[in-house]
């Protein structure tokens, strides 16, 4: 019996079609590298709503605390637009983060060099780009009470709550320096110390973590300028550590420094399990793409992605994911593309299923 198990929740829109070449993936690990994992499936988002009337039941809540991680496609679409704020698609992905406690979400930005030109800046400013955003994904203003909608004095006011305990500033802190020490051993912390108190004691806690990882080099960034920096010289960062709100903007403006979310994967991971590994979510960036859900026009790649950083983050498989990431370079190298990286019009685009065979392919030739 494998002792590798993951839970596949596809979603909406085109996290199906992605998943599928998933599983090709996984199913090559299992037939060239006797890999093994023990796969279940199950549903989240709109979905999991169209059946259940929620959008993650408690039973695939008991799942996802059960395994060693979680893949998640996609959740969303303009069918569910209208519903109750409590039962939105969403609302199951909020839920999967927040029980699970995956408290540091990393959201790599890379620019493979055959995609350098298809940023929307210089290709000397992104080529060889490698950032790491870690953002804090559970507390915050996205979490913080009071919230909500009320009336005060004849008018509507909406209230949010930005609050950080220390405890959970030097966990996010302690994971960055822990990620930067395997990296460049640089860090970069941001947040908005000259006008937030949360700000003022996210530095000061950070600072303080910094003691226990000396060989780090580490500096402390404003979030504006931080977001004018991505897009000025990028390439300065390694690391960077950031709340909530704030790693949500700068994390979707690094992506698109690579010029395709179609290739970005992401994770959340958590507290160590009793068996050392940490919980864990994987998750493509680009969302459900409803508009051409079932066409198969949709990028594998961020999803197939996802899955190499399971192997290094929740299997202590680096190697191997280093062996999907350079098939999945590899292929990228050999001119195949999907509909949302082609430059001409007389290229012919790859299909979902073609992509995903071609990255088989790839990895074939690994061996």
């Amino acid at each position: 019996m494998s002792t590798n198990t993951l839970l596949i929740l596809p979603g909406d829109g085109i996290g199906q079609e992605v998943m599928t070449e998933v599983r090709k993936v996984i199913t090559w690990f299992g037939d060239k590298r006797g890999i093994t994992f023990d796969v279940s499936e199950d549903l989240v988002g709109g979905a999991a709503y169209d059946k259940h009337g929620t959008p993650l039941t408690d039973e695939t809540m008991a799942k996802a605390q059960e395994v060693d991680a979680v893949l998640l496609g996609a959740v969303g679409g303009p069918k569910y637009d209208d519903l109750d704020f409590s039962v939105k698609p969403e609302r199951g992905l909020l839920r999967l983060r927040k029980e699970l406690d995956l408290f540091a979400n990393l959201r790599p930005a890379q620019c493979f060099g055959a995609l350098a030109d298809f940023s929307s800046l210089k290709k000397d400013i992104v080529a060889g780009l490698d950032i790491m955003i870690v953002r804090e994904l559970t507390s915050g203003i996205y979490f913080g009470e009071p919230r909500g909608i009320i009336t005060e004095n004849n008018e509507r006011v909406g209230i949010n709550t930005q609050r950080y305990t220390e405890s959970e500033i030097e966990r996010v802190a302690r994971a960055a320096f822990e990620l930067a020490m395997k990296r460049g051993k640089k860090l970069c912390s941001m947040e908005k110390a000259n006008v937030m108190e949360s700000g003022i004691l996210w530095r000061q806690v950070v600072t303080e973590v910094h003691k226990d990882y000396p060989e780090v080099e580490l500096s402390h960034m404003y979030a504006d300028n931080g977001a004018m920096q991505l897009v000025r010289a990028p390439k300065q960062f390694d690391v960077i550590v950031t709340d909530n709100l704030f790693g949500d903007i700068l994390s979707d403006c690094a992506a698109m420094l690579t010029g395709s979310l179609g290739m970005l994967p992401s994770a959340s991971l958590g507290l160590p399990m009793a068996n050392g590994r940490p919980r864990a979510m994987y998750e493509p960036v680009h969302g459900s793409a409803p508009d051409i859900a079932g066409k198969g026009l949709a990028n594998p790649s961020a999803c197939i992605l996802s899955f190499a950083m399971a192997l290094r983050y929740s299997f202590d498989m680096g190697a191997e994911a280093d062996r999907l990431e350079a098939a999945v370079e590899s292929v990228l190298a050999d001119g195949i593309r999907t509909a949302d990286l082609l430059q001409s019009d007389g290229q012919k685009p790859a299909s979902t299923s073609q992509m995903g065979d071609a990255i088989v392919a790839a990895l074939d030739a690994s061996l």
